[in-house]
């Protein structure tokens, strides 16, 4: 609802802010740390994750997967785009009533099609059908960053959308005063946030982004959140920190905030901080930077075959706790359909790491040419993590 110049999401006659996580997993833990909702894409174990979330108290953006036109769906066929809007009734029907539900996100990122008005009429359609069936919940569709002439048709062609939903990374520090430019006056939900993402990151000259630790993705994400989430008082309706939990996309550590043992980086802990939990914390290990061959990522790691060369991590903890390190080499991950999203994560090359001892690593480089990557992991012996990464190629070719 609509207070003077301010927007107000309500829930149950409360006002409602969202602190919230995008991720299948950890509810419990997300309650606990002071967060409300979680965010979701689709409706695959949609039941599961509604009782979950309502266990622990918690809301549930439930996402409505769309159609997208290079998957070879199109939004000029009639027939197809009222089929597609049937087959959602069916699911907001299904789950209208679930104590949990927050919202219905209507799609995600679908401004690839954007120029297509047709998509956003399906999407406007989409809404209507929703408020007929279910009026008490309001609806949203998503966007990366704030693409103006996208917005702008959103704005036009969408009157029955209630949110803009916006996944942001590193362009977020000036979000507010991007989507102010647009014809979009209504209020916004930040539905992805975190570190700077692999498109947005510097690049080696073989196409490799640079990533940065999780101590510098700790103090990036945070300065974010207070510039745009905790800035814009008047329109931001809260955020969905990405990801709660873990996946390969690009890297295994890119997104992930919470690893495969259940380790938490410093990014969750910033996040307590943000969402109002004062429990005294045991710090995760800090790593400033990561070197290999005394180079930094962006000196341009070219490496011999078989040869031995030393990596270093320089790190420390806040708590002064022992830290084991482990070291890992990795293939660079494949994108052979350029989507990220659906990676593996590369099996492990144990050959190479021909000695360990604590911050210190010495690599045996592979034989085979090509783009690898060496990473470290700090362990606190108090379930926190910290993780960094660096590229590097394998060639024998003299470089010019």
């Amino acid at each position: 609802m609509q207070k003077g110049n301010r927007f107000v999401l309500m829930r149950h006659g409360e006002p409602y802010f969202i602190k919230g996580a995008a991720g299948y997993e950890y509810f419990g833990r997300l309650s606990r740390y002071g967060g409300n909702s979680v965010r979701v894409w689709h409706t695959e174990n949609a039941q599961q994750v509604l009782d979950s979330a309502q266990a622990h108290g918690l809301t549930v953006t439930l996402g409505l997967w769309m159609a997208r036109e290079r998957e070879g769906f199109n939004y000029y066929d009639k027939d197809l785009v009222a089929q597609q809007r049937e087959e959602l009734r069916q699911v907001v029907l299904k789950y209208k009533d679930h104590p949990a539900l927050l919202m219905w996100g209507i799609g995600n990122e679908l401004y690839a099609e954007g120029s297509n008005v047709k998509v956003w009429d399906a999407v406007n359609g989409i809404a209507e059908m929703i408020h007929e069936v279910d009026p008490d919940h309001p609806t949203t569709t998503t966007v990366m960053n704030v693409p103006e002439k996208v917005v702008n048709l959103i704005a036009d062609r969408c009157p029955a959308l209630d949110v803009l939903s916006i996944n942001s990374f590193g362009a977020m520090h000036n979000l507010p005063e991007e989507l102010s430019k647009t014809d979009w006056k209504g209020p916004y939900v930040i539905s992805e946030f975190g570190a700077r993402g692999y498109w947005e990151s510097y690049y080696t000259w073989w196409m490799a982004p640079i990533e940065q630790t999780s101590s510098e993705k700790a103090e990036f994400a945070r300065e974010r959140y207070e510039q745009s989430v905790l800035a814009d008082t008047s329109h931001c309706l809260g955020s969905y920190v990405f990801l709660w939990g873990n996946k390969q996309e690009t890297t295994p550590t890119w997104f992930s905030l919470i690893n495969e043992n259940g380790e938490e980086t410093g990014l969750v802990q910033e996040m307590r901080a943000l969402w109002g939990d004062t429990t005294s914390l045991n710090q995760a290990p800090y790593i400033a930077y990561l070197k290999l061959d005394d180079k930094f990522a962006f000196e341009q790691i070219y490496l011999k075959p078989g040869q031995t060369f030393e990596g270093q991590a320089f790190a420390f903890d806040p708590d002064q706790d022992s830290l084991r390190v482990t070291w890992e080499v990795l293939p660079e991950a494949e994108q052979k359909d350029g989507n990220a999203d659906k990676q593996v994560k590369p099996a492990p090359l144990p050959q190479a790491l021909a000695r360990q001892q604590h911050t210190k690593v010495w690599l045996q480089t592979p034989r085979q040419e090509g783009a690898y990557r060496l990473y470290v992991y700090l362990r606190d012996g108090q379930n926190n993590l910290a993780t960094a990464n660096v590229p590097f190629y394998v060639t024998s070719k003299p470089l010019k």
